[in-house]
């Protein structure tokens, strides 16, 4: 079975990716919470960011790379300082730079291997209030293409770029009927994306079925970043 290590992940996106993975694929999770974790197809280790990323548990080989921590610090621009613009990019771009810094031989070592990473809508379409995250995202988008050009064709590297998703992460911005239903509303499809859909779409491109893609920023986005219809 393919290798697949997963950064972050005992939540929404990551946690249902597991689920889809855990019956066909050796899974490792790198998380907060490994104790959310018990099956016998996936091991886990605890994340920490601020510390080295220790590989041993590792195999030699790994097949997919799914990089899921992530910030949603919405505020003025006026109101900020410095230090949240650095975290974030802490978070969101230099904690996957140094793990797949030490696991970069792992991917090299297989013959079809994946990388996938998140940014957001926000940074194609601009929008008030997202300076940091767009900021930080906007690196990822710049790294996704700059490493699918180096590393191409030994491995894959692509991003998606959702807009708002239904995660605990972002529960403080649908925790009531009237927020959620505005959310839906500016949105093309009149809903919000769900873990269980992007999953889904994280699960092709680390599987074959992608095998002639790479370099891409892919919109998840109910068409936000793409339509206007009203």
């Amino acid at each position: 079975m393919k290798n697949i290590l997963l950064i972050g992940g005992s939540t929404g996106i990551g946690l249902e990716l597991s689920k889809k993975l855990e019956d066909n694929y050796n899974v490792f999770i790198s998380t907060r919470n490994p104790e959310k974790f018990s099956s016998s197809n996936i091991k886990t280790t605890k994340l920490d960011l601020d510390k080295d990323f220790e590989a041993d548990w590792l195999p030699e080989v790994i097949d997919g790379f799914v990089y899921l921590p992530g910030t949603i610090n919405l505020r003025p621009f006026k109101g900020l300082k410095s230090e949240v613009f650095i975290d974030d990019f802490n978070i969101n771009v230099l904690g996957c730079i140094k793990i797949l810094q030490k696991v970069l031989n792992r991917l090299e070592a297989s013959e079809n291997s994946s990388i996938v990473m998140f940014s957001t809508v926000a940074v194609k379409l601009g929008m008030p209030f997202h300076s940091s995250v767009s900021s930080s995202k906007g690196a990822i988008e710049g790294l996704t293409r700059s490493l699918a050009a180096e590393f191409a064709p030994k491995i894959r590297v692509n991003a998606i770029a959702p807009s708002l998703l239904n995660t605990p992460m972002s529960d403080k911005f649908l925790n009531s009927d009237t927020k959620l239903d505005n959310a839906k509303n500016r949105h093309p499809l009149k809903e919000i994306g769900s873990p269980e859909d992007i999953s889904d779409l994280v699960m092709f491109l680390l599987e074959d079925k992608s095998k002639w893609m790479t370099g891409q920023i892919i919109p998840f986005d109910g068409g936000i970043g793409s339509l206007k219809t009203n």
